[in-house]
């Protein structure tokens, strides 16, 4: 065989023997809950209408409630009647049952929900059921078969394959307020498929499936799995204490780009870089700084902002962690000791103009903050730098995307309080482009601004 050849396998003709030993561990989930009407409208008495929006008339009893469906899939996890499910099939349900096999229905009660990361927790009363075995998410590799098994669209249990098409996904911005670290997949996910199973050629769970990425609603190729490694932490939380904690570090970050690696006069893009940190947090007690750039946690390399978002959220509170940081050109560690996660976590003066302060440059007009202006602007108390009172639409600053009412609080790792220091800042920046550490309505970010 020559070298590099693909060596020839024999075709798979079936995954039946998987699916037999899977499909029974994966179950219908209904749910209900009575919301308030909209304003109503004639179209609604039409049967076809009640047909599709579920239930009684609309109108009814009191005038000012209906009742809302769901549907979704869960996965027995164990044999005494836990079930995991995503917690957005559940969510404010008042009433869920569980079919199996739609031959036996259960009423459920809800052990736990957990938002941020999508995942819960239901009980029905049985006994002997079948369970499916969680895998371990971390060895999953791209290019793994892969098959979905759940309820989609409510036209019965069904089995569709694919591959892993990506991991380490998310389809929020960090810090949106969920945690994601999906498996990508091609195997067919639709409506009512959520909360169902991804399981690997072995039958073993490596994801609850989770969401889709459609343009018609329909699935065109991109579901979103929540890891089983993942779902796992989460579900051991909620069976015993009923709630997720997670770590917190105390610090907002972004990735280091190929643009930003260059301001900051790195030979290449790694690490996540801190751009701001919160007063009192476990962060600023350890010393971390705006401007730091994490290397590495706990001796593993991190180059994904995300993937370091998850980690620490999973670390959990109380547990100390150490951070390698580049700053000021030189590596250090810092030991960090997390807390815990929770859901709440200038002068007056005239105008001056860029031109005059060298600022041209960039292609704005600044000015300082006033309390008028920070209160606007939604800043929080205290908030230093000034604020961009108009953008040349063919400047640099423009092609950065920085707009009109953004903050310029640093230029070049210096903090700014005038154009004037702008004007300085510049100057000591040699030939790299300048970088802003810009804050719009109070979430801080680097900017790289390239100035011909």
């Amino acid at each position: 065989m020559p070298s590099g050849a693909v060596r020839e396998m024999g075709p798979i003709l079936s995954y039946a023997d998987v699916v037999d030993r899977v499909a029974p561990a994966v179950v219908t989930i209904r749910s209900s809950r009575r919301v308030r009407a909209p304003q109503q409208f004639p179209f609604f008495d039409d049967p076809f209408f009640r047909q599709f929006f579920g239930g009684g008339n609309p109108r009814g009893r009191g005038g000012n409630t209906q009742v809302e469906h769901a549907l979704g899939s869960g996965v027995i996890v164990q044999a005494d009647g836990h079930i995991l499910t995503n917690h957005h099939v559940v969510d404010g349900a008042e009433d869920i049952k569980v079919e199996l096999n739609s031959t036996h229905s259960y009423s459920a009660k809800l052990v736990g929900s957990d938002a941020p990361s999508d995942l819960a927790v239901l009980k029905i009363s049985a006994s002997d059921l079948p369970v499916l075995q969680l895998g371990d998410s971390d060895k999953v590799r791209v290019g793994d078969v892969c098959l979905a098994v759940g309820n989609p669209l409510g036209v019965g249990e069904s089995v569709t394959a694919g591959i892993i098409s990506a991991k380490g996904r998310s389809t929020d911005n960090v810090g949106g307020g969920s945690f994601q670290d999906f498996l990508q997949t091609d195997a067919p996910i639709n409506q009512g498929n959520s909360g169902g199973a991804l399981v690997n050629t072995r039958g073993e769970l490596i994801g609850i499936n989770s969401q889709i990425l459609s343009s018609n609603g329909g699935n065109i190729g991109i579901g979103f799995a929540i890891p089983s490694n993942m779902a796992k932490n989460v579900m051991n939380q909620l069976l015993g204490k009923g709630k997720v904690q997670r770590g917190m570090l105390g610090v907002s970050i972004q990735p280091v780009t190929a643009e930003l690696a260059s301001s900051l006069g790195f030979k290449d893009a790694r690490g996540v870089l801190i751009n701001s940190v919160t007063s009192g947090g476990p962060a600023e007690k350890a010393g971390l700084k705006t401007g730091d750039v994490i290397l590495q946690l706990n001796g593993k390399d991190v180059n994904d902002a995300n993937t370091l978002r998850n980690e620490i959220a999973a670390a959990g509170p109380g547990t100390e962690v150490t951070l390698t940081l580049l700053r000021d050109g030189r590596q250090q560690q810092v030991r960090v000791r997390l807390a815990e996660l929770t859901a709440d976590a200038a002068p007056a003066g005239d105008e001056q103009s860029a031109d005059a302060a060298g600022g041209s440059k960039l292609g704005v007009n600044v000015a300082p903050i006033t309390p008028d202006i920070a209160q606007q602007l939604g800043l929080r108390r205290g908030t230093q730098g000034v604020v961009v009172e108009s953008v040349d639409a063919d400047g640099p600053a423009a092609r950065a995307g920085i707009q009109s009412g953004d903050v310029i609080q640093e230029v070049n790792r210096q903090p700014v309080r005038s154009a004037a220091d702008i004007s300085g800042a510049l100057q000591k920046s040699g030939g790299r482009a300048p970088l802003l550490l810009i804050n719009r309505g109070g979430q801080t970010a680097y900017v790289p601004v390239p100035v011909r």
